[in-house]
């Protein structure tokens, strides 16, 4: 996830794989990769994400939800200190583990997905510093296309770790701003690739 806006070339209803300078996002120091749907003749017609609970059963086909549940592993600090052990799977490839600080602006519902991203080097892990819940947008990998996106919704305590390659939506806190650590590669290399949707998703809740 980037906190920010994207960069973009091409027009909006273009495909032609163009690439964008973007340094630093995702702690690379490369260039993100754009493309964008085209096998849709650049139609605007509204698709819809049902806003879902999120849970480690659902989400494990992206990667983890990291919560406090059951005893812990282990009491260390005199015994007043419960420890919840490893509880992700961190990826970094060739590069070192880097801690950062993101400050986002509110999302709101209807919430309008017009890209999402993925990490080819890292994995990607967001823990929440306000409590504030942050939706989580993911999707499937399709020969190199996201398909199936689904929409999640997380609790003050859940935290997540995106696998290295996953496809997911922006960071977008809900309702209120968010700050949150954030656990990924620092490196060289290529460590970002967008992709565009001439059909935004929008997500919903019948809540």
């Amino acid at each position: 996830m980037s906190a920010g806006k994207a960069g973009r070339t091409g027009d909006a209803a273009g495909g032609d794989g163009s690439v964008a300078e973007r340094a630093g996002d995702a702690g690379g120091t490369g260039r993100a990769r754009e493309n964008r749907d085209v096998g849709d003749g650049g139609s605007r017609a509204e698709r819809t994400l049902q806003l879902e609970p999120l849970t480690a059963a659902e989400f494990a086909p992206f990667g983890e939800v990291i919560e406090i549940t059951g005893t812990p592993d282990k009491l260390i600090n005199q015994g007043l200190c419960g420890r919840h052990h490893d509880l992700a799977r961190l990826d970094f490839g060739s590069g070192a583990a880097g801690i950062s600080l993101f400050n986002a602006e509110a999302r709101q519902l209807p919430y309008l997905v017009e890209l999402v991203e993925r990490h080819p080097e890292g994995s990607q892990a967001f823990i929440p510093l306000n409590q504030v819940p942050m939706m989580v947008i993911v999707a499937q990998d399709d020969a190199g296309t996201p398909a199936d996106l689904r929409a999640f919704l997380s609790q003050p305590g859940q935290s997540i770790n995106l696998h290295r390659g996953t496809w997911h939506g922006v960071l977008a806190p809900f309702e209120a701003p968010g700050q949150y650590a954030v656990v990924d590669r620092i490196g060289e290399g290529d460590n970002l690739e967008e992709h565009w949707f001439s059909a935004p998703y929008t997500v919903k809740s019948d809540q």
